[in-house]
């Protein structure tokens, strides 16, 4: 097993905690252009950032790889316009928490381990416990349907992810770009001239950032250096992470059952991930709509 340093786990966190704190970030300009509106303008500039950093266009790619990559960059843009439509109606990390378990269930399927049935109970239970939050509060279904289906947009990604992962930053790149091609215009059919406001814009320029291209560039980093498992486990903090980020910068408060439904669902994905500490196979993540 290849050498597990301090700062590869310190950059894959940071990661985590830019992209949370990004999602959160994001919300706060909901009023002003809606979530349509936040996603173009994260996929947008994203897009834009990818493509002057890695020149994606120098690349030859393969035409076997194609589908592959229109589908990737259609899923990213899928995924953003789903969850930030949960977020409208739904705390964060709520809407966090049921989209992970996109991920968790191709994790499982992939397996097929007897062993496998408890982290899905312990997943199930978790998602139970969510409804119940404080005093007054209901879980929106609207809100939990739009996270549902990011859940399984994230499902679909991951099936497609693995071949553009060969590609590299530039197989990203052009996925970005993809998604920039659908999520822009629904943004501006959304939110119009507003998106192209300079207080916007450089909010925009914020959340694409924190959100998308910062945890890129410390993927990057993180997954040369440590082994894929071992990243997912630390991913499988990403509904807490939310959840916190929510509460101090949207001031999203959850009760102590809806706490303990994130947990259990964060042990299961690490539950499902643990087994297979052994791979070390790199991988690229996706610029999640969380």
């Amino acid at each position: 097993m290849q050498p597990i340093s301090r700062l590869s786990m310190t950059a894959a966190f940071a990661s985590l905690m830019s992209l949370q704190i990004g999602a959160a970030f994001a919300k706060t300009i909901f009023p002003s252009v809606g979530p349509e509106g936040v996603a173009a303008l994260r996929i947008g500039i994203t897009a834009l950032i990818l493509c002057l950093m890695f020149r994606p266009w120098s690349l030859k790619v393969e035409r076997s790889y194609w589908p592959s990559i229109v589908m990737y960059g259609a899923m990213i843009g899928i995924m953003n316009i789903l969850i930030y439509r949960a977020f409208l109606y739904i705390p964060i990390g709520i809407a966090i928490s049921i989209e992970v378990l996109g991920p968790l269930g191709a994790a499982l399927l992939s397996k097929k381990r007897k062993s496998d049935v408890m982290w899905v109970l312990i997943a199930l239970i978790g998602v139970f416990l969510l409804p119940y939050g404080q005093s007054g509060f209901t879980l929106n279904a609207m809100g939990v349907f739009y996270a549902a289906l990011a859940a399984i947009s994230w499902g679909i990604y991951i099936s497609c992810a693995s071949k553009v992962s060969n590609l590299g930053a530039n197989g990203v790149a052009i996925g970005v770009s993809i998604a920039s091609i659908f999520v822009v215009p629904i943004g501006f059919t959304q939110a119009g001239l507003a998106l192209l406001k300079p207080e916007i814009l450089a909010v925009g320029l914020i959340i694409a950032i924190l959100s998308s291209a910062l945890p890129f560039l410390l993927d990057m980093y993180a997954l040369k250096r440590l082994p894929k498992s071992l990243f997912g486990i630390l991913m499988s903090a990403s509904p807490a992470v939310s959840a916190i980020a929510g509460w101090i910068i949207l001031g999203e408060a959850l009760s102590s059952i809806q706490w303990t439904g994130i947990l259990a669902i964060s042990v299961a994905c690490i539950g499902a991930t643990l087994p297979a500490y052994t791979s070390i196979k790199p991988t690229y993540r996706k610029l999640p709509g969380g």
